[in-house]
């Protein structure tokens, strides 16, 4: 019996073959990276119309005939930026709102400085949120407006609408987690061991490079490997560059948190689980979710690895509204928002779930909402002078 042989020369033309097409893309990759390249984030025009200390309400100017007769505020994470909802256009949650003529207001939390590690929930939900809803009340002359709230901004959209649900219309979180008793999700276990006091004490504000170097520790070869693979494999394709380039920069544009959110998010949140056992005390007041009585819209990523389903799904069990809907979309953490197919979801069903609840109320004729002047704990400094700008 002969020995097979090997077809060296198919091997060798096959060889051949890919050198001449990496050489190609090699010299395609090169074009693209010294070309000039649109990389710019958040594009769509927006105006501060409202700012206290270094927080600022955006106001979208529309783009068709406003069809709803209350605003959206959108409160983002104070984790990373808000600039995810307008990263690329085209691809854009805030375009998708203003093209269904929604009313646009987002809160730009900025960048804390070392005196801002004393404040706590309390300010930034019974002050900074407080002011800026009562700011777009009192603009538009209405006693309740629209609150969305994104990945920890939802948690304090709850807790808000826990306490005021006399000024929210209805409510809708995204990728929030509101039940922090679960194993899913390696950051869950994380949380439960962090020495939170130490940190803070220690710190101050949490460190947004520390931060994001442990999400990237969550999953490594995905978050540290995969993807460069990826953009080695395309880096001639001058579309996916500018949106590879884009999420970088976003993800690196990461403000620090400051000390006793994070302290009181770990501690309270994370390792005892209060808000969803309505012992959660905010302000001196205690959160009680059955107090939400607007109706409630919770969506999350059934592949969120950091909120995954199981720390959003039971919100709508234990609040008091009999309006509540849960929505799991077949994505992730991010994906839910920059991700093609589910920008064809969720900003559309966002937008008619409001508008079958958008009966018009009767607006005030005038009526001057006060703006709180926040009361700092003992361990606090004061806070620079409330500002105003005129809308």
């Amino acid at each position: 019996m002969s020995q097979p042989t090997i077809p060296v020369d198919l091997i060798l033309s096959k060889l051949a073959e890919d050198a001449k097409q990496i050489q190609i893309r090699s010299q395609k990759a090169s074009e693209v990276l010294l070309e000039k390249m649109d990389t710019s984030i958040a594009t769509t025009p927006s105006e501060v119309v409202y700012q206290e200390d270094r927080i600022k309400l955006k106001h979208y100017p529309p783009r068709t005939q406003t069809r709803y007769a209350t605003p959206l505020l959108v409160v983002y994470a104070l984790i990373n930026r808000e600039t995810m909802l307008d990263l690329q256009p085209g691809r854009s949650v805030v375009e998708s709102f203003l093209n269904q003529g929604i009313d646009l207001y987002m809160v730009d939390w900025g960048y804390p400085t070392r005196k801002d590690r004393f404040l706590g929930f309390d300010d930034h939900i019974n002050g900074y949120m407080d002011n800026v809803i009562n700011f777009i009340r009192e603009r538009h002359g209405l006693d309740k407006i629209n609150l969305m709230g994104i990945c920890m901004g939802g948690t304090f959209s709850v807790i808000y609408s826990a306490l005021y649900p006399e000024k929210i219309k209805n409510l809708i979180t995204t990728v929030t987690p509101t039940n922090f008793d679960t194993d899913k999700g390696l950051l869950h276990l994380w949380m439960k061991n962090v020495d939170a006091d130490r940190m803070v004490d220690t710190y101050g504000n949490i460190s947004a490079d520390l931060m994001n170097f442990g999400f990237l520790l969550l999953n490594p070869a995905r978050l540290m490997i995969d993807k460069y693979v990826g953009f080695t494999e395309n880096m001639d394709d001058k579309i996916f560059v500018e949106n590879f380039v884009r999420m970088e920069k976003w993800i690196f544009d990461s403000p620090d948190l400051p000390g006793e959110v994070f302290r009181q998010f770990i501690k309270d949140c994370y390792q005892k689980n209060l808000l969803i056992q309505n012992r959660l005390e905010v302000g001196g007041k205690q959160i009680d979710l059955r107090k939400i009585t607007m109706p409630v819209l919770n969506i999350y990523g059934k592949f969120d690895h950091l909120v995954p389903p199981e720390a959003c799904e039971s919100l709508i069990r234990y609040v008091g509204s009999t309006d509540t809907e849960n929505v799991c979309l077949d994505t992730g953490h991010i994906g839910i928002y920059v991700s093609g197919k589910c920008q064809k979801e969720f900003a559309p069903k966002i937008a008619a779930w409001l508008k079958d609840r958008d009966a018009a109320e009767t607006p005030r004729k005038t009526h001057k909402f006060p703006t709180r002047q926040k009361t700092l704990s003992k361990k606090s400094v004061l806070t620079e002078t409330s500002v105003r700008i005129a809308s």
